[in-house]
């Protein structure tokens, strides 16, 4: 991808008719991203207003699982710079997760239109522009939208992820922890919400109370609050998202026969008005992909790189408990070969912890229009190492397509900060047409695996059988006499279900973990392959 080595470097000495030599502060910027091996172009260095495309600052491709921050005000071109980086993971054969908030991503899958600002991008920069499309495969969350339905089970879910959904407290969350560990112990399949309503609700019955009595119970005002919770999470039309047949995340680890990694856009405009939704679900993707995945250490270039798009959504409200997951899932995830690059509106939208976790930045303009801009600005410019910039002026007066820069290096050091002229995306800056959308999505591998959604037995089903249900192994089987035992206590409706013949034959058919507490991450999603 990469047309700069091809140039001089900028350390050569100046020959006859050649370009001016960079000023010394530029070639000592410039002389930071002069990587030997493999990396992302992202465009020229800016110097005084003025754009040196000798300079090129680039990225080094195995720094990529390093994680990263995209950010800046609305209109800066974060988007296009998502594109632009994709696009470059893709051709080096590394597979892209995209999350397109607006449904102005999809265009990566055809060639760009050439335009005067295009060309005149492309001479500031010295780039080689050539219209190009990239492999890419659709998706929607539970299929609200053009794309592959996307669903994950509420089992795999787990409880931190879904009381961020439904905004529970500390106390609620920690007893739908509860809830989750009677269902996992009991072999209760919890698919989708009314699995996980039938189960809250025998648990509050008089039936169900004792069941867990000896782990601290669960009280009738939280099981009422999580209760309500579900029901109106369920008439908003969130209840589509979960179910089977569950998303495999090794789906997006794929590349294209040509070689070139799959961008993997995931269509979200259908679901704006559920940000905590999205974001979470965004969540639960990452943290399948952190507990499937092997430990591969430093590598050649990343298994996969994944973009959060509107991050501060995913960070608001949020428990402690679930800030921790994200911490450390985002620190130990680099390891599996994973990169993660969050993107929003300015860094204090991330939680320390996080942000320090975060080796690459790429930082559009920031407006100070208000005192709480300016608190803003300022917090931004301390997050930057020492710069030959005036930082908080040129923040503010960068325009369309140009962000300050500063990555890690070869050998992990942080380069010098780096005003930059970003290059233009080959592909398309904008949507696709819908009908080419739908005709991409059915041509998908995917769809046969993922179109159609499956209703089986599971908890709901079980727990609603009428009391004392045999399944058809016991019901050939003769009636036998009780032994001459001291009396037992009666077993429960759940009992009953676990141990019936029909409960049996499906653990055996679906080969579930029945009987034992399934293992759970450290985002609490479930740890088994499928």
């Amino acid at each position: 991808m990469s047309d700069s080595e091809t140039m001089p470097p900028a350390t050569a000495p100046e020959a006859p008719g050649s370009a001016p030599a960079l000023p010394k502060e530029a070639l000592e910027i410039a002389s930071g991203y002069a990587f030997a091996g493999p990396a992302l172009d992202l465009g020229a260095l800016l110097w005084d207003g003025v754009c040196l495309p000798d300079a090129q600052v680039r990225i080094p491709l195995p720094m990529l699982n390093r994680h990263g921050l995209v950010a800046g005000a609305t209109g800066t071109g974060k988007t296009k710079t998502l594109q632009l980086i994709a696009e470059q993971l893709s051709a080096q054969g590394v597979p892209v997760f995209l999350a397109d908030i607006k449904g102005d991503v999809s265009g990566i899958s055809a060639p760009g239109q050439p335009s005067e600002k295009v060309r005149s991008r492309s001479e500031d920069v010295h780039q080689q522009w050539a219209a190009t499309g990239f492999p890419a495969e659709f998706y929607a969350l539970g299929g609200i939208g053009h794309g592959i339905p996307v669903r994950a089970t509420i089992t795999d879910f787990g409880p931190l992820l879904l009381s961020k959904v439904l905004q529970l407290n500390q106390t609620q969350e920690q007893s739908l922890g509860l809830i989750f560990h009677y269902a996992d112990t009991k072999g209760l399949e919890l698919v989708d919400l009314k699995d996980l309503r039938a189960v809250v609700t025998f648990l509050t019955s008089d039936e169900g109370k004792p069941e867990l009595k000896n782990i601290g119970g669960l009280s009738t005002a939280t099981a009422g609050v999580i209760l309500r919770s579900l029901t109106a999470f369920e008439a908003q039309g969130m209840a589509d998202f979960f179910g089977e047949p569950e998303f495999d995340t090794a789906d997006l680890m794929r590349t294209a026969s040509d070689g070139r990694g799959i961008v993997s856009v995931l269509e979200l405009p259908a679901v704006q008005d559920k940000p905590a939704l999205f974001s979470t679900f965004l969540m639960w993707l990452l943290a399948d992909l952190f507990h499937d995945l092997p430990e591969v250490g430093d590598a050649d270039k990343p298994k996969l790189v994944f973009f959060f798009d509107e991050a501060h959504l995913l960070f608001h409200d949020a428990s402690k408990a679930f800030l921790d997951s994200i911490t450390q899932t985002v620190r130990l995830i680099r390891s599996k070969g994973v990169g993660v690059f969050f993107v929003t509106q300015t860094p204090k939208d991330v939680p320390s912890d996080v942000l320090a976790q975060l080796g690459n930045r790429v930082q559009h303009a920031l407006r100070a229009f208000t005192p709480d801009d300016q608190k803003a600005l300022k917090a931004t410019v301390k997050t930057f190492p020492d710069s030959a910039y005036d930082l908080e002026e040129l923040l503010t007066g960068l325009g369309t397509g140009e962000a300050v820069v500063t990555v890690l290096s070869e050998k992990g050091a942080p380069t010098p900060v780096a005003a930059t002229r970003l290059r233009a995306p080959e592909s398309l800056m904008g949507p696709i047409e819908p009908a080419a959308l739908d005709e991409a999505v059915r041509a998908s591998p995917l769809h046969g695996r993922y179109a159609q959604a499956v209703d089986r037995e599971s908890a709901y089903e079980k727990l609603s059988a009428p009391r004392g249900a045999k399944g058809p192994d016991e019901m050939k089987a003769p009636p036998r006499k009780p032994a001459p035992k001291a009396p037992k206590e009666e077993p429960s409706v759940v009992e009953q279900v676990v141990g019936s013949g029909m409960f049996k034959s499906l653990a055996r058919s679906l080969g579930t973990q029945i009987g034992r507490e399934i293992t759970r991450s450290i985002f609490g999603t479930a740890r088994r392959r499928r």
